[in-house]
């Protein structure tokens, strides 16, 4: 779903009007209306500042693709040569990818580790600024499987 979807729903879930949220999140109501219509979206860091003050998980507000992706770094596996991990008996592993999992052993022991390398990636396919990009890797990772503990 879009964000101006989810945002607008998660408002009147909130039992917030576009008034009571912008006073919150430190913007005009014109603001919120232009998020909510589709006219404009919210930066990175100010959809983490809008889930908290919500109270909703901030990936509910990220108009993410809804499709399977590594679970340590979060790369939909659509990307060209998204190739699949490896368990260490050589059997491939659903879940994560071969830059993250390999041979049944994971390259990365942080998620700092996983931004320090990927954000550049991310900035490269997205055109994100690498604290755009640093910004909604700290969002992504805590939610995928690997990170969650």
């Amino acid at each position: 779903m879009a964000t101006k979807d989810v945002l607008a729903q998660a408002r009147k879930e909130a039992g917030m009007t576009q008034e009571e949220l912008a006073r919150k999140v430190f913007v005009t109501r014109q603001a919120v209306s232009r998020w909510e219509t589709g006219e404009t979206t919210p930066g990175i860091d100010m959809t983490k500042l809008i889930a908290s003050v919500l109270g909703v998980p901030v990936t509910r507000l990220l108009d993410l693709p809804q499709e399977p992706s590594c679970q340590c770094c979060g790369t939909p596996f659509s990307v060209p040569h998204m190739e699949r991990g490896a368990d260490a008996d050589g059997t491939e592993n659903p879940a994560y990818c071969k830059w993250c999992y390999d041979n049944g052993t994971f390259a990365y022991q942080t998620m700092d580790d996983v931004i320090e390398t990927s954000a550049p990636y991310l900035v490269e396919a997205t055109g994100m600024s690498l604290d755009e990009a640093v910004s909604f890797m700290g969002a992504l990772l805590p939610t995928l499987d690997h990170w969650r503990g």
